[in-house]
């Protein structure tokens, strides 16, 4: 017997369900009965974190959308976790079960986690269905500098190499500046434009980018641009990965990885259009500074 054979009844046992899966790998199931289920590996507690508002679901390409409220209580969604980011583009599925029988159920959404706003001892949660990353521009920007990324497919480089990234411990820190031991191979401002990610403690998983890397008193001091929203006790191991500012010169003599260099570095400057045939100069279509 289906869901759908148990709705043809006309007395139906029917509840939501909802399962969040962050991008650390947790994941939380949620349900509006008023007991607790369990299938797919997932247990649903009642009464807590999630229930829905509204959902829009069409056919085609349109986007669909949705919003869903919920409670921050310590045992489900926390208020810190929203703070530190953990929820941001965590990914939600949603079902209508059968409670009286798990297995008759379907999956009626599947998306992420947006916008997410709180207040009054509660959130409410943005929607995105599978067609919002068709909002997003496609394609090739035609620049100078690299449009990869440091270490994904396209830049093809292991930026947690050893020999050009490091771990250490936190140390001294207001969760901003961080003042590192153990990085004097590395050449100075050599994590500019890195990333800083914690892999320990209550912060474990947030990320920064670096803003600063200088010498102060013998230790190395990563800045951030930002600081992170969870605090960092001494003791606690941070991985720091190289900086790139996408220029050819950098991926050549910095990573060696010139040939997955992303960029179009002798693409001529907006001064060429003021360029104007002379026979006294070279007209090659390079700058004319």
């Amino acid at each position: 017997m289906t869901l759908w054979d148990h709705l043809a009844t006309g007395a139906s046992t029917v509840a939501r369900a909802w399962a969040v899966t962050r991008r650390d790998g947790l994941t939380l199931g949620f349900t509006d009965h008023d007991c607790a289920l369990a299938f797919e590996g997932v247990g649903f507690l009642p009464d807590a974190g999630l229930t829905a508002k509204a959902l829009v679901q069409g056919t085609g390409l349109a986007v669909d959308n949705g919003e869903a409220q919920g409670i921050l209580t310590a045992d489900a969604i926390t208020d810190a976790d929203i703070e530190a980011g953990r929820y941001d583009g965590a990914e939600v599925r949603m079902w209508l079960v059968n409670w009286a029988d798990p297995a008759q159920r379907a999956l009626r959404f599947r998306g992420s986690l947006g916008e997410i706003r709180r207040g009054a001892g509660g959130f409410h949660a943005e929607l995105r269905g599978l067609t919002e990353p068709l909002n997003r521009p496609v394609g090739r920007l035609f620049q100078k500098g690299c449009g990869a990324v440091l270490g994904d497919a396209e830049c093809g480089f292991d930026s947690l190499d050893p020999d050009y990234a490091a771990t250490a411990e936190a140390g001294d820190t207001d969760g901003q500046a961080f003042r590192l031991a153990g990085l004097a191979g590395f050449a100075p401002r050599w994590f500019e434009r890195g990333r800083l990610t914690v892999l320990s403690g209550a912060a474990q998983g947030l990320s920064g980018v670096v803003k600063h890397d200088r010498t102060e008193a013998g230790a190395r001091v990563l800045e951030l641009w930002a600081p992170l929203p969870a605090a960092l006790a001494p003791g606690d191991q941070v991985r720091i990965e190289p900086g790139c500012d996408k220029r050819a010169e950098t991926c050549r003599l910095k990573f060696a990885n010139i040939a997955n260099f992303r960029g179009f570095p002798h693409i001529p400057g907006e001064d060429w259009l003021m360029s104007v045939p002379a026979s006294s100069a070279r007209n090659d279509g390079g700058s004319l500074l």
